[in-house]
């Protein structure tokens, strides 16, 4: 009895002995395939029209009379207003700046050279999100000059802008093609190197770029994000 139990127990340790190789492999393989890894990178792109316009509305007056400047500025805003609202822009949309003056004769170094003594900057802005009715508007601004308003342009402290607001409703796409795309890309570098992919180690979603297509169609906006993804390599 002794000795088959002697037996009997030697069984067991060479049996655990043998499952404890076959553990201690398992993880020593598993633990290298954990060092093998691919990084790989996926891009998303999109172009979208514009949904949100800003568009200031510069004019100047200039005089040695403020009332009479002021007189002029009423009558311009009048006419700009007008001419927005018979053409479709709702008054919600129309805001008027305070007028910002500039008396000359307060520079000490140019006052004895100065003739004409106030400069008046007058501006209304238009924010909107009819964009293409504001394009057209725009286009057609100088309609104002024969109402005997002058529309300053090319002023480079006041642009029209152009914007996208709805970014959250495309992200979920967006995210989706740049993921298969990241996909993609790792399951080539797989194929090339014999191995196949396994889970994921890590993910990382870039952060989305709005930026104008170019600078002749700012009003077209080219939306972009890049995921980098971490994936395991197997045999």
């Amino acid at each position: 009895m002794k000795k088959s139990t002697i037996l009997l127990a030697s069984a067991f340790i060479a049996l655990g002995l043998v499952i404890l190789g076959f553990a201690l492999k398992a993880g020593i393989d598993n633990f290298s395939n954990r060092d093998r890894d691919v990084t790989v990178r996926g891009l998303c792109e999109r172009q979208v029209m514009a949904n949100k316009v800003t568009w200031p509305i510069v004019t100047k007056e200039m005089g040695n009379d403020l009332v009479s400047i002021y007189d002029k500025i009423q009558s311009n805003n009048a006419t700009i207003i007008n001419f927005l609202k018979s053409n479709g822009i709702d008054e919600s949309e129309i805001s008027v700046n305070p007028p910002a003056v500039t008396d000359r004769l307060a520079d000490s170094y140019n006052a004895e050279n100065v003739r004409v003594r106030y400069n008046v900057t007058n501006v209304i802005v238009v924010t909107s999100s009819k964009v293409d009715q504001v394009r057209k508007l725009i286009d057609r601004q100088t309609d104002l000059m024969k109402q005997g308003v002058a529309v300053i342009a090319g002023n480079y402290q006041y642009q029209t802008t152009y914007e996208y607001t709805d970014l959250n409703s495309i992200k979920p796409e967006m995210i989706a093609e740049a993921t298969r795309n990241a996909r993609e890309a790792a399951d080539k570098f797989a194929a090339d190197s014999n191995s196949r992919l396994s889970k994921i180690k890590t993910a990382r979603q870039g952060q989305f770029t709005i930026e104008d297509r170019d600078q002749y169609t700012p009003y077209i906006k080219n939306i972009r994000v890049v995921t980098s993804i971490d994936y395991y390599l197997e045999d």
